[in-house]
């Protein structure tokens, strides 16, 4: 990969003629302008997937965490919640 001056990158690599003639054909089929157009926007919403994905696995890694915090080392009751448990008891 060879970055130039204006903020863009190069990419090269190698096909298979099989590759290239089905990446051509999906391409052609899925009405992209150009082979180069097809690779860049699938691989990039691909990309966007993957990420989307590890982050969601990510947050609820960390949302398990808490809860089971939570749950296994409770905050001690506060004020008020002492008065509304009172206040629930005295109606029943």
């Amino acid at each position: 990969m060879r970055i130039s001056g204006d903020n863009k990158a190069r990419f090269d690599t190698r096909l298979s003629k099989d590759q290239k003639e089905l990446f051509e054909r999906a391409a052609i089929l899925g009405g992209y302008r150009s082979l180069t157009d097809f690779v860049i926007l699938t691989v990039q919403k691909k990309a966007k997937e993957i990420i989307e994905e590890q982050e969601k696995i990510i947050a609820s890694n960390r949302d398990s965490e808490i809860f089971f915090n939570a749950i296994v080392n409770p905050d001690k009751p506060n004020d008020e919640l002492i008065a509304a448990v009172k206040e629930f008891n005295s109606l029943f």
